[in-house]
């Protein structure tokens, strides 16, 4: 009873974080959106691709963290987690598909088509509040992630953190060509805005490559670093266990299913041994709280103990 409970919380906990990402990017691309068409600023409108961009990505990230808390079923024994890594993935793709928008428009304006810019006081007000509204919203996605172990929020939570360095260059942008047109001498700040669109594209670039390589490392079940040594440590210290090998590790969304081979004693009851599988599956969660624990025991007999190979 206790379970379902706290399930159904974190359930709710999550679908309360990815609903305020999607609510808070609405505003965002739509103010964004707004200014950069009245100031002609490419890096504003770039800022505005990317928001709706991580609209759609807050979108996809609310569905997926729907589907991924659904019970497993008939077709589907592992549960639904792999919606969340498969909804990150597709979230890098959006990503990277922006990218290509703002370069190629930074490099028409600064080498074929300039653009005239009227950085007003609506551009800094609204990056502004840019800044202020995506660092609330990373802090409680990256908390609720955490909480959670959800890589779709975690995905969700690093597109708003970017939005604030982003935004920042952004800013600067327009603050370079302010300074141009004040300052005759500084008149090559002119090309700022764009140049400061690139550095978005550069910085979205780079998270979305490690956002990727992240999110594919889960859908090819990559065990994480170090995972298996502890995991062999832990279960070999439990009472009555004699070896530990051929540990391995699924990670699902935001669990884990893991499979562990045992030796115990071949004159052991029945009963004795499920309390040792027993032991070793509340042994393997303090490591990987909720994991879905599968204990294989076998007797310690010179025909079960494990060659090399399975170590």
């Amino acid at each position: 009873m206790n379970t379902n409970i706290n399930l159904n919380q974190a359930s709710r906990e999550k679908n309360n974080a990815a609903l305020s990402s999607v609510i808070a990017a609405v505003g965002l691309t739509m103010l964004k959106l707004v200014v950069g068409i009245t100031t002609n600023s490419l890096g504003i409108l770039a800022e505005a691709a990317h928001s709706g961009l991580d609209l759609v990505a807050a979108i996809i990230t609310l569905i997926a963290v729907r589907i991924s808390d659904r019970p497993a079923d008939g077709n589907h024994r592992y549960g639904h987690g792999k919606v969340e890594n498969l909804s990150a993935l597709f979230e890098t793709l959006l990503l990277l598909a922006t990218c290509v928008w703002i370069i190629y428009e930074s490099i028409q304006r600064l080498f074929f088509r300039p653009a005239d810019i009227d950085p007003s006081i609506w551009a800094f007000l609204v990056m502004g509040l840019s800044i202020a509204v995506d660092a609330s919203r990373s802090r409680i996605l990256y908390r609720a992630a955490r909480k959670h172990n959800s890589q779709a929020l975690e995905a969700d939570a690093l597109h708003f953190s970017t939005d604030i360095w982003s935004s920042s260059v952004v800013i600067l942008g327009l603050v370079g060509v302010v300074l141009a047109r004040t300052f005759p001498g500084l008149s090559f700040l002119q090309q700022a805005d764009a140049v400061a669109a690139l550095i978005v594209a550069a910085i979205v670039v780079y998270i979305s490559f490690q956002l990727g390589k992240r999110t594919i490392t889960a859908l090819l079940d990559t065990a994480p670093p170090g995972i298996i040594e502890k995991l062999q440590a832990v279960v070999q210290s439990t009472p009555k266990v004699r070896n530990c090998h051929r540990i391995r590790v699924r990670p699902s969304g935001a669990h884990y299913f893991v499979d562990v081979h045992i030796l115990v004693d071949s004159k052991a009851r029945i009963e004795e041994v499920h309390a040792i599988t027993e032991a070793v599956e509340q042994a393997v969660r303090k490591e990987l709280p909720g994991a879905d624990v599968t204990v294989h025991p076998e007797p310690n007999t010179p025909a079960h103990r494990p060659t090399p190979s399975e170590l």
